[in-house]
């Protein structure tokens, strides 16, 4: 049996040790302890010794979190805990930014140096343009940042709401939400091929050589040919000759005709359901319409005969009485 040691008189936090009751938990000697409050309380030995019980429970348990109230991250000050946690569980801290704004971020991503502004400091920076007018577009709210791309919720003078990025609203390449868009300007991918694009043919203007898809390498001096078809570039090889180079080219477009052959003929298709299903709405609607005029003309025919039957009625009373 392991031999106790004599505690009597010995503390430990706000404990004192008065006397051993004669128990035991685990093979440890329970000592009775009295607070330094004046409360009574039994603790093991082994709890006294490495300091696993220290008070009655009188004694504030420290916070099991830093506190980061006042400390400084970047531009950011902590002001206080936030209430509740994140989805990850993580506690929220309410910060305020030297630029004025305030947020709500955990811990973890300001003392990993994470978060260092309110969004000031990202890359590309966040301009205020609420208000401001770009086209037919008028920035109402910020929307967020996505994709590393920082958007605006916008309002279109045709009613609609859409959100566009921010370098494409002060660029200029978005005016609109789209209702201000030729049909004729408007593209259309499929399996990551514009349609547009390689119906057209046309050569674009750094082109040196005057055929699509064929460049001279400075290498080897030689005409290389090459394709790009659903998002990759097949390489055709390299030729002497400018005319070998362009036959090769020719060669490749096969998969643009056997492409425009399929897309065309499923559009087509497509087209002629639709229209098929417009002239059943059509046959549909006017059923409908001759149904309603039916229904007006019994109703009507009721009515008349109903006021007939009511002046018959008069008549033939108007005679009693005379």
């Amino acid at each position: 049996m392991r031999k106790s040691r004599d505690l009597t008189g010995r503390r430990f936090g706000k404990l004192t040790a008065v006397e051993p009751t004669g128990e035991q938990k685990n093979g440890y000697t329970i000592w009775s302890c009295i607070c330094d409050c004046g409360n009574v309380v039994r603790a093991p030995s082994r709890y006294l010794k490495y300091g696993w019980v220290t008070s009655c429970g009188c004694q504030e348990k420290k916070p099991r979190y830093e506190d980061l109230t006042g400390k400084r991250f970047g531009k950011l000050v902590v002001v206080s805990k936030a209430e509740g946690h994140d989805e990850r569980g993580r506690l929220l801290w309410n910060c305020v930014c030297d630029c004025g704004n305030t947020i709500v971020t955990p811990g973890g991503q300001l003392r990993g140096g994470y978060r260092k502004s309110c969004g000031c400091l990202s890359r590309p920076p966040l301009k205020d343009l609420t208000g401001k007018v770009f086209g037919n577009l008028t920035v109402i709210a910020y929307d967020g940042k996505r994709d590393r791309k920082h958007y605006w919720k916008c309002v279109c003078k045709c009613g609609k709401e859409t959100s566009v990025c921010q370098y494409s609203l002060t660029s200029g390449h978005t005016t609109s939400c789209g209702c201000m868009n030729r049909p004729s300007e408007t593209k259309h991918f499929v399996e990551g091929t514009c349609i547009e694009n390689i119906r057209s043919r046309k050569v674009p203007k750094n082109n040196t050589s005057g055929i699509r898809g064929v460049y001279k390498s400075v290498r080897s001096g030689k005409w290389c040919a090459q394709i790009t078809f659903q998002g990759k570039t097949r390489y055709l090889g390299c030729y002497s000759t400018l005319e070998e180079a362009e036959k090769a080219r020719k060669s490749g477009e096969k998969l643009f005709d056997e492409f425009l052959a399929r897309y065309d003929a499923e559009h087509e298709n497509a087209q002629e359901k639709a229209g098929h299903e417009q002239k059943q709405d059509g046959r549909v609607q006017v059923q409908v319409e001759d149904a309603l005029e039916q229904t007006e003309r019994v109703r009507n025919q009721v009515h008349k005969e109903m006021r007939t039957g009511v002046q018959r009625m008069r008549r033939k009373k108007s005679m009693q009485y005379a």
